[in-house]
């Protein structure tokens, strides 16, 4: 019930709809009500009495009835979906700002696909139980109520004996209505994973191919497909269980009232008509409480996937403004580190007690060893994640206590791994800063050494680029990005590897860019190929989360140290090469 009462937090806005759709419900039950009312006066009064003028009276009034009836179902099912579709809108809006407002951590510890459920497979299977099912429930609700109220009218007696099945059968809808909500969970697992092998091999279709895997990512979605099965086959054998259970409870229900108000007929305590009337009430308290507890199955299934939903909407905010988080006003550039550390894993730190200052424009080198904290430098920059303890600031502030928009708008990217959108190439460089003018647009690209490509595409700039960028080369796609980056016009730039997966005359191309974007500009250069930051004003080397040497290219060569061997390492190897 808490859940479901959360999900109707949602319905507030529209309660003026939902209230008019209450009462199209109401007054179209009002006709499943008054059908044994007739049987009644149909048996006792026309039958019986030889009534022509009731039978016509009769007559007239199913017609008008039913014709209200359609009247009021058709408001009622419209009604119920305008509330429910909305609050499900509602819903997905909430999911998708919540996803955006996640920190990184979030996005490390789960698959695209699980996230991608969230959003689709849990909000949808809420949709259900929202429309269809609760208008099901309310009007099989009304039915069951307004049948107990005819029948206590007609025989209070007969009444009791019908109630006495009422607690055999709540007993019954609680037991399996447990099972049902868990095996619901398990239905929305596994259909998130299968969302999730289906993202996985789909996006990685290159790879797929080129090892040949096509059988081994058949047998994975086999196996996922295989558990969404079982999953549903267990629900399915609880639904099928809960059913035939409540219609015994019924049937025994209803022989006790043909036993107890036939003898009340023989003896003459009671009609005909009143029977048979008391009889249809029974099967429309039989009917509703069968569809209730169908409805109910369903409800619980529902309310599985609202857990998962709004578990997710519970999810503290790791990175968040501070309550007295402040703009940060235009930077020159200056960046301290102040004995930081940092691990992903508590207990497992990346990043040991580090403390380094960069003056504003200087290019600096970052590099070591895989795994020893150049990338994590880069994300604790533009606080994608909090130091774990020490102080990062950006010309003498303390990064925490300013916004995050405010700092990451003066923080560029450029990554290794370019993510273009799948929309056009003016959209993409757009996508740095949104309310730049087209020429803005045009000098970006030809600062990055993009403009004559893009000319050269089919539709110039208004080109579209697929999905993650696919219609276009690697170099091309970089040096979108660094439009992009261009456009930005960032005070720090942070430039992780932007080269390393380019050809030599894409590199050329490419570093011809950067090479623009950076002057001005404090810039934070990773790179294994270290011939690509001969040239920086300072080389930042780092071992195991350590600053290990810091100095100019030429500096670290005198000290002969771990710079000294990466880089002979790296001449030896190309010499070899060539």
């Amino acid at each position: 019930m808490d859940l479901y009462k959360r999900i109707l937090n949602y319905i507030r806005p529209y309660l003026h709809v939902l209230f008019a759709a209450l009462v199209c419900t109401m007054l179209a039950a009002g006709g499943n009500l008054y059908l044994p009312w007739i049987f009644r006066d149909m048996i006792d009064k026309v039958l019986t009495a030889k009534d022509a003028y009731m039978l016509n009276l009769i007559s007239a009034s199913i017609v008008v009835i039913f014709l209200l009836r359609g009247i009021f179902l058709y408001w009622q099912n419209y009604l119920m979906s305008y509330v429910g579709q909305h609050v499900i809108i509602d819903i997905r809006s909430e999911v998708f700002h919540k996803l955006q407002r996640l920190s990184m951590s979030f996005y490390d510890k789960n698959k695209t696909g699980t996230i991608m459920s969230y959003v689709t497979n849990d909000v949808n299977a809420l949709q259900g139980a929202m429309v269809d099912n609760t208008v099901e429930l309310v009007t099989e609700s009304i039915i069951l109520i307004g049948s107990i109220f005819a029948m206590i009218y007609l025989d209070w007696k007969l009444t009791l004996f019908t109630i006495l099945t009422f607690p055999i059968v709540l007993y019954f809808m609680n037991f399996f209505g447990k099972k049902i909500r868990r095996s619901g969970g398990m239905i929305q697992e596994a259909t998130a994973d299968i969302t999730s092998v289906l993202q996985e091999s789909v996006s990685s279709a290159r790879v797929v191919k080129s090892f040949v895997r096509e059988k081994y990512e058949i047998e994975r979605f086999e196996k996922e497909n295989a558990a969404n099965l079982a999953a549903n086959l267990k629900n399915a054998r609880y639904m099928a269980t809960l059913t035939p259970t409540i219609e015994f409870v019924a049937a025994l229900g209803v022989t006790l009232i043909l036993w107890y108000g036939g003898n009340n007929v023989i003896e003459g305590d009671t009609t005909a008509g009143s029977l048979v009337a008391f009889l249809a009430y029974a099967v429309n308290i039989s009917n509703p409480i069968k569809r209730i507890t169908r409805v109910t199955g369903n409800i619980q299934k529902a309310l599985a996937a609202a857990q998962r939903v709004f578990d997710v909407l519970d999810l503290p905010e790791e990175v968040t403004d501070l309550p007295d988080a402040r703009p940060l006003p235009a930077v020159t550039g200056s960046v301290s580190f102040e004995h930081v550390t940092f691990s992903y894993n508590k207990g497992d730190e990346i990043i040991h007690d580090l403390s380094f200052s960069v003056k504003p424009g200087q290019a600096i080198g970052l590099v070591g060893p895989s795994g020893a904290g150049k990338s994590t430098i880069a994300s604790l920059l533009p606080r994608f994640y909090d130091c774990d303890s020490g102080t990062i600031r950006i010309d003498g502030t303390d990064i925490r206590d300013a916004t995050l928009d405010s700092l990451r708008s003066q923080v560029g990217i450029v990554p290794q791994e370019t993510i273009l959108f799948n929309g056009t190439v003016y959209d993409n460089i757009l996508y740095g800063r949104l309310d730049a003018t087209k020429e803005e647009i045009i000098e970006a690209a030809k600062a990055a050494n993009a403009h004559d490509f893009i000319m050269e595409l089919p539709q110039g700039y208004d080109t579209m680029l697929g999905d993650r960028g696919v219609n276009i080369s690697g170099g091309q796609r970089q040096r979108i990005a660094i439009a992009r980056a261009i456009l930005k016009n960032p005070r720090i730039l942070i430039l992780d590897e932007a080269t390393s997966a380019l050809d030599t005359e894409s590199e050329r191309l490419v570093q011809e860019a950067l090479n623009r974007l950076m002057v001005g500009r404090t810039a934070f250069v990773i790179a294994h190929r270290l011939s690509t930051i001969k040239n920086a004003d300072r080389i930042l080397v780092l071992e195991k989360g350590r600053l290990a040497e810091d100095g100019t290219h030429e500096e670290l060569m005198e000290k002969n140290g771990l710079y000294a061997h990466l880089y002979q390492i790296q001449y030896r190897n190309n010499r070899e090469e060539d």
